[in-house]
């Protein structure tokens, strides 16, 4: 195989390091001292994103989209990675599962949410109900010619921006039956619960929803009743290895950042980086990146352009983000650390990595649970199936 960068990838990857520097950096510091972006500069950044062309990026051209993939994708986000306060979601993509839609459910959400018109979220995780889906308790009933759905949602990320919501739910409470509903959030009985705060500060919210008796047509259901779970699946593996992007990239950052201090900080009469301490530490930092790297870029192009099979994807994202968000979490340890009392300055861009980081091993299924997917797939499989042997 041959899995060399284009010249049309680096030019790619080139314009989004651009964008990221330009952009959204600027931006991260203002952010993080109001909490959010102003409206003035949230519309200036929104107004970028389509100057840039970095719209829809996951999704076809006769959507709307930039019909880049899964590997274009991938190195557009890393480089989306290096920013703090989570601006990588500024630019917007509309949930992969949308493409699933029929032509008026495109016309309807897909494809004003790839203009900027309008935007979703995907609303699954319940008090109950986090890494097993199949507890999942918001249900979906028919009535006439209708569907009611009762049930509340968690950690609902962006969600005080979005204006429409994949909802996964369980038709008549059956987890075989699970279904993904299309939702506007300004559909009566829908209703804000709270807006809790979080460890992180995010350029938008994790708001928790309540659907109350809300009613839908069948031209609201996506795909097929009983496919929501295969829908919610495709959604999982496409975030995580865009967490894994988006984790070495912090990574990266870190590094960048910490290097450039190490170098210039003088103790005892030296560079702190000509003391093995700290030499090693940063030589710990930039392998664990190689091999983080190595795995992302393998897997997302083997996602793209290899012709593996889908389950076999599903697994690998899952080792994807196991090992890029757990590497990403000891590179910005070590950052702090390097930095000293600066590192735990909210100012200094190795604080946020920090502290925003740590969520990239919970959300889109938790560190434990991708280490069960991978398990379950040895004893499918064999250990060939990720250790590379025979070669395939």
């Amino acid at each position: 195989m041959d899995m060399r960068v284009t010249a049309e990838d680096a030019a790619l990857q080139t314009k989004a390091r651009g964008f990221a520097d330009d952009v959204l950096q600027p931006l991260e510091l203002g952010c993080e001292e109001h909490d959010g972006l102003t409206p003035e500069r949230a519309a200036a950044a929104k107004r970028a994103v389509l100057a840039h062309d970095f719209h829809a990026i996951n999704h076809a051209v006769a959507d709307g989209g930039q019909g880049y993939d899964t590997f274009q994708v991938m190195l557009i986000e890393e480089q989306w990675g290096r920013v703090t306060n989570a601006l990588w979601d500024i630019p917007w993509r509309p949930s992969i599962p949308l493409a699933a839609g029929t032509e008026e459910q495109k016309e309807r959400f897909l494809r004003p949410a790839c203009r900027g018109e309008r935007r979703d979220a995907y609303a699954i995780t319940e008090e109950g109900a986090g890494s097993d889906v199949t507890m999942v308790a918001t249900t979906a009933r028919r009535d006439g010619d209708a569907w009611v759905l009762e049930g509340e949602k968690w950690h609902v990320t962006s969600g005080d921006v979005a204006d429409f919501f994949l909802v996964h739910a369980h038709v008549d409470g059956d987890p075989a039956k699970a279904t993904v509903f299309l939702v506007d959030k300004d559909t009566p009985g829908v209703r804000l619960v709270r807006t809790p705060k979080y460890t992180h500060t995010f350029v938008f919210e994790h708001p928790i929803f309540a659907f109350e008796g809300v009613r839908v047509g069948e031209d609201r259901v996506l795909g097929d009743v009983g496919q929501g779970f295969e829908l919610t699946k495709d959604w999982f593996v496409e975030e995580r290895l865009m967490i894994g992007a988006r984790t070495v990239g912090a990574a990266q950052r870190c590094l960048d950042e910490s290097l450039a201090f190490a170098t210039g900080r003088v103790q005892f009469g030296r560079p702190i980086v000509d003391f093995q301490a700290i030499e090693f530490m940063l030589a710990d930092m930039a392998v664990e990146i190689m091999a983080a790297k190595s795995l992302l870029y393998r897997v997302c192009w083997e996602a793209a352009r290899g012709g593996i099979d889908r389950k076999r994807i599903h697994a690998e994202a899952s080792a994807v983000k196991l090992f890029c968000s757990e590497m990403a979490g000891r590179v910005a340890d070590r950052a702090v650390q390097i930095f000293g009392g600066r590192g735990y300055m909210r100012e200094n861009p190795v604080e946020r990595h920090w502290r925003e980081l740590r969520v990239d091993r919970i959300w889109e299924g938790t560190s434990e649970i991708q280490r069960g997917v991978v398990g379950n797939e040895l004893r499918k499989r064999g250990a060939g199936a990720y250790t590379g042997w025979p070669l395939t």
